[in-house]
């Protein structure tokens, strides 16, 4: 495997996720307070844009791999679910628990159809599309803004992130209902 930007940039999302838990929890202190959920959440901004550039990148510097095709998937997956324990575990409310579950439950879902897709030439079928996209920007954004907690210029930064968060939910189950019904006539033929 050689080395290439985007797989780097995939790398340093993945190793950014120990670092976004341990700001998460820490006792990180700027100005008499407790800086480390703004921390985090920055961490975790940060790294989420790493999924903007090394998609982007890989494409206009030809530097596609079968290898950061996979580990670029597993990267945000691991971030995201990380990042909504962390929040659950925080914020008491059955909305944030039944959020968290069906943005993870999708995942699990959503990746597993993949794989059989890809296990039978049928991958193509379940291809990323719009709605994906338009769920993993609201999710990325919500789940910021919401490890981020504090207001931010007199915005309720927590309370924007948690309905971003809401709307993210939304797509999420509108994307996984789009993948489904793409993939039924072949899991009715294949059942």
């Amino acid at each position: 495997m050689k080395a290439n930007i985007p797989n780097i940039l995939t790398w340093i999302r993945i190793a950014a996720i120990p670092l976004v838990v341990w700001c998460f929890f820490s006792d990180i202190r700027y100005e008499n307070s407790n800086f480390a959920r703004p921390l985090a959440g920055i961490l975790f901004g940060l790294a989420a844009i790493t999924d903007l550039l090394d998609g982007y990148i890989a494409r206009r510097m030809g530097q596609t791999s079968r290898f950061g095709e996979f580990l670029d998937p597993v990267a945000d997956k691991l971030m995201v679910a990380t990042s909504l324990v962390l929040l659950v575990h925080t914020d008491p409310r059955i909305s944030v628990a039944i959020v968290g579950a069906v943005i993870i439950g999708r995942e699990i879902t959503v990746s597993a159809l993949r794989e059989w897709m890809a296990g039978i030439g049928a991958r193509a079928d379940v291809a990323v599309g719009s709605a994906g996209k338009i769920k993993t920007t609201l999710q990325m954004f919500g789940i910021a803004f919401m490890v981020y907690e504090r207001p931010l210029f007199g915005i309720a930064i927590y309370l924007l992130g948690y309905y971003l968060l809401l709307a993210a939910a939304v797509m999420t189950l509108w994307s996984m209902f789009v993948y489904l019904r793409a993939a039924w006539p072949t899991l009715m033929k294949n059942a």
